[in-house]
């Protein structure tokens, strides 16, 4: 079975894995049949066409139903008309049509993580920090991050323009710019006289013309110490071959021909294609289970690891946070549960469900919530989530400073934990040791330029991590692979 994921950016809520499959339609019960049930959508369809106060399409009416019958379930499943139905294929293969920009949500601002490598954003000079204020001449500031997204995508050969804010030291606003604030204040009803909000920076308008960009799932470095740094930003279409390929690439590149260390970084993952991550957690585990699948409390997959891994014999981090979520939490769950690496962060997303990915008529297709997921111990992810070996939390932070986080089970309409008490609780397994990382931003931090010794870095997890693979390293000697 192939299995898939897909993500919801603007929430922070996560898919998981899907699996594509066909149903066999069956004889139905007269009071048990569906088609009795749509008898009310045709009627109240009839009314709205007759009676609503505009003319109205019906297909746009019908699609509006069967989207708000497929989401009303959990914040996972969905039904996908057919130009989302092709995005999701594109993402999961890891291109689109677009200008290359990787791009973050914080508040109502979007900014520029990096361009691309070879993109026709870094070709025409974005640089990491920009701020996107405008698409096309429109506003984007306070937008959906998705729906600005979906906007700077497009057919390859297509044009867009983007407006970013360019931060510079002593950049002033131009006399038209301040003029044009203040007529906005003025038709607001605030008073032409007030200042405008001071800024030091430049404004940038770039015409850019579209390509097919593709997108590396993996980062890696060779970090001193003979450690192997490798951060996997998503599963999509070949992730583990990408690793592998890195895994070369810094076996080459090491004196001793490899590396004595692995340090696994899945922060902000939000999943992808299961058959990726289980590829990868194969390559560190000999023996044991990877995951299980369960559907309406029967197990329906049981997947268990193959011996000749890559990293059988190498000592294992791994960092995670808030983020990692899906087919990321199942890949550090197998890790973890094997005992084979040493989980470093804050509790994970908790995105435990499996949907199943439906193709309907017309190029739509059906995105439907139909098992949940659980590590080699038993312990089901949804709404829980991974709890860290070693939890770095900001111990020393005010409240009113500390940023709300949102999991799974903050995600209105999600399904339930299963535990003990069978409630949405996270579970807390008093395993974990827990350090105080003092005021350091520990929620959400990643650093984009790793340092050849992290040890120093202010990336706290980045330097925990480090510090401990560099100490098991220490103990157990193992010759380079």
């Amino acid at each position: 079975m192939k299995l898939l994921r897909i993500l919801f950016p603007t929430l922070g809520a996560f898919a998981g894995g899907l699996v594509l499959g066909t149903y066999r339609a069956e004889a139905t019960p007269e009071n048990q049949n569906p088609y009795q049930a749509v008898n009310q959508l045709g009627r109240v369809l009839v009314q709205v066409e007759n009676h609503y106060v505009d003319p109205v399409e019906r297909e746009k009416l019908v699609e509006g139903a069967i989207k708000g019958m497929v989401e009303n379930l959990d914040p996972h499943s969905a039904y996908m008309p057919a130009e989302e139905w092709r995005q999701f294929q594109n993402d999961t293969e890891g291109k689109f049509g677009g200008v290359g920009l990787e791009v973050d949500g914080r508040g109502d601002k979007l900014i520029v993580i990096a361009p691309i490598e070879g993109s026709p954003a870094q070709r025409a000079g974005i640089k990491s920090g920009d701020q996107i204020v405008a698409v096309d001449g429109e506003d984007v500031i306070g937008q959906p991050l998705e729906k600005i997204v979906k906007r700077m995508r497009g057919a390859a050969g297509t044009k867009v323009k983007i407006t970013m804010l360019r931060e510079m030291k002593g950049a002033k606003r131009s006399a038209k710019e301040v003029k044009e604030l203040k007529d906005e204040a003025a038709d607001a009803g605030a008073s032409p006289d007030a200042a405008p909000p001071e800024r030091t920076g430049q404004t940038l308008t770039f015409e850019l013309t579209r390509e097919v960009i593709h997108v590396s799932a993996v980062l890696h470095k060779l970090l001193d110490g003979n450690v192997g740094y490798m951060r996997i930003k998503q599963f999509q279409e070949r992730t583990h071959a990408e690793l592998m390929a890195a895994t070369s690439k810094m076996r080459s590149e090491s004196k001793h021909g490899g590396f004595a260390g692995v340090l696994l970084d899945l922060r902000s993952n939000p999943g992808g294609l299961v058959d990726e991550a289980t590829e990868i957690a194969d390559e560190f585990l000999t023996t044991g289970g990877i995951y299980s699948m369960r559907h309406r409390g029967q197990v329906i997959e049981d997947l268990k690891a193959r011996p000749g891994g890559a990293f059988v014999d190498l000592p294992v981090v791994v960092l995670v946070n808030e983020w990692s979520a899906s087919a990321s939490e199942l890949l550090v769950g197998a890790l973890q549960d094997n005992k084979r690496a040493t989980v470093v962060g804050a509790n994970t997303f908790g995105k435990g469900s499996v949907q199943s990915i439906l193709p309907l008529p017309s190029g739509s297709g059906l995105k439907l919530t139909t098992a949940r997921y659980y590590t080699p111990s038993g312990h089901a992810i949804q709404a829980d989530g991974i709890h860290p070996d070693v939890v770095l939390e900001p111990g020393t932070r005010a409240p009113a400073e500390t940023p709300k986080i949102m999991r799974e089970r903050d995600l209105p309409g999600h399904l339930p934990a299963e535990g003990p008490q069978g409630s949405s609780a996270p579970r807390d397994t008093g395993a974990g040791v827990r350090l105080d990382a003092g005021t350091e931003d520990v929620a959400g931090s990643i650093a984009r330029d790793i340092p050849q010794d992290p040890s120093t870095s202010p990336d706290v997890v980045l330097r925990v991590g480090y510090q401990m693979l560099k100490a098991q390293m220490a103990t157990k000697s193992p010759a380079p692979k």
